[in-house]
């Protein structure tokens, strides 16, 4: 239960933060969408010894930045191969495993293959999930791993 707290108590903050409007009912309803949160990862990840730490801040703090470089160099790859006159297309269906030990951090790495421009997570079923990629590039360098590392890396210990 202390770290469902601790979990609206960064929330709210980080809302109260971003937002910067202070007017009571905003406040208020900033408030309740962080409790609805907090509740909401009380109730999922409690059965899967998750935890809530300042160690996970950490390694989120340096799986995000490393994620945005990805979206950033995929978007130049998508971009290139449309803009090509060749349009040089080569879609490529991949399954790869996941090394993730929970479903939500398998979730977090097949989020993060959809998030990058040019793959898109099409299921997962146990830890293999199939990925269709625009170019075959894109399939190999998720086959090479990296992203389910640095995903598996940001799963907390139990």
């Amino acid at each position: 239960m202390l770290r469902t707290i601790g979990v609206f108590v960064v929330l709210f903050l980080t809302w109260l933060l971003l937002s910067g409007i202070y007017k009571p009912f905003l406040v208020t309803l900033g408030a309740l969408s962080s409790a609805l949160a907090a509740a909401l990862y009380h109730r999922f990840y409690q059965g899967e010894g998750q935890a809530f730490s300042f160690s996970f801040i950490l390694r989120a703090l340096a799986y995000w930045p490393w994620l945005l470089w990805e979206i950033v160099k995929a978007n130049i790859d998508v971009a290139r191969v449309i803009l090509s006159p060749s349009l040089p297309v080569t879609p490529t269906m991949i399954r790869l495993r996941a090394s993730q030990k929970t479903d939500a951090a398998r979730v977090l790495y097949a989020n993060s293959i959809t998030l990058t421009p040019g793959t898109v997570t099409v299921d997962i079923h146990g830890n293999v999930i199939l990925v269709h990629a625009l170019i075959r590039e894109a399939a190999e360098g998720l086959a090479e791993g990296e992203m389910d590392r640095r995903a598996a890396a940001l799963e907390p210990s139990p």
